[in-house]
């Protein structure tokens, strides 16, 4: 880890090695349930036909933290039943799911509401989030689920949220994600891992007080043909900086995350593209606003 990253961390509050949170307060499942939703991702109504590799998509998470796996058709959700929020949602984006999102005929945002997975435990109502101080925050983004309606309407399911930071989420967290969106149109095909970080205590809000309130964010992302990778750590709170400035490595997101990202690359493959961060290696992008 570089003395920028190192840095970067004390500045954002995040304590290494802090895993997702209070484990004193978490509970081990054992043997996680897992939800079936639809017929997997390799195929998809649009006619789209996924790489199959959806071994990239698998994580692993701290003994301590409490998971059922969810997987939908397009994305899949590490859901936290006791957090009431996802401990990180995968999934791939390609430039011809881009290229589909940007069509005049492509899916709209203001087409689609939040709406509760009744088949997933604890997942919230969209109303629990009234009169608090967070945004529906998504971890995968509509933007890259405009291509498809059925991944709209997953997108659009609770399990994708967590309560974010009005600034964030319509500041530096909108320009990552328009930056990620925007890479897969020449790296052909990404793979995603976003989600919340727990630090410290753990504070909670909602219409009963019951959904844990994130102390920041992550954003992994890889290309597997260009075999690179970057991460970005984000405070729950407005950022100072441009959003090129919480770049990190995904060694620095798994230390303090305590999750095990892209287990099914060799290891000398997984050594090499976690430990290096290099913006410049990226197309450059320039937020619209």
């Amino acid at each position: 880890m570089t003395k920028s990253t190192r840095t970067l961390l004390a500045l954002l509050g995040f304590t290494l090695a802090a895993c997702t949170g209070n484990t004193s307060q978490q509970q081990t499942d054992t043997k996680p349930d897992t939800f079936m939703s639809g017929n997997g991702r390799k195929t998809s109504s649009s006619g789209y036909q996924s790489t199959g590799d959806v071994s990239l998509l698998e994580i692993s998470l701290p003994g301590s933290v409490s998971n059922n796996t969810v997987n939908y058709d397009h994305i899949t959700v590490y859901w936290n039943p006791k957090l009431r929020q996802p401990n990180c949602v995968a999934y791939e984006l390609t430039a011809t799911q881009v290229s589909m999102g940007e069509a005049p005929d492509a899916e709209k945002r203001s087409d689609y509401n939040f709406n509760r997975d009744t088949k997933v435990k604890n997942c919230p109502d969209w109303w629990e989030y009234k009169n608090t101080d967070f945004d529906r925050g998504h971890m995968a983004p509509a933007m890259d689920m405009k291509w498809n309606k059925d991944a709209m309407e997953q997108c659009f399911l609770m399990t994708n949220i967590c309560p974010q930071n009005h600034k964030l989420n319509d500041g530096a967290w909108r320009h990552t994600e328009e930056a990620i969106h925007s890479w897969a149109r020449k790296s052909k095909r990404l793979v995603i891992f976003t989600g919340p970080i727990f630090n410290g205590s753990l504070r909670y809000t909602g219409k009963h007080n019951n959904i844990a309130i994130p102390t920041g964010f992550f954003k992994v992302v890889y290309a597997p043909e260009q075999k690179r990778a970057i991460a970005f750590l984000h405070e729950n709170k407005p950022a100072r900086q441009s959003w090129t400035r919480y770049a990190v490595t995904i060694d620095s997101v798994e230390s303090v995350t305590g999750i095990n990202f892209l287990a099914a690359l060799p290891d000398n493959i997984e050594d090499a593209v976690e430990s290096r961060q290099d913006i410049r290696q990226w197309p450059t992008y320039t937020p619209k606003r």
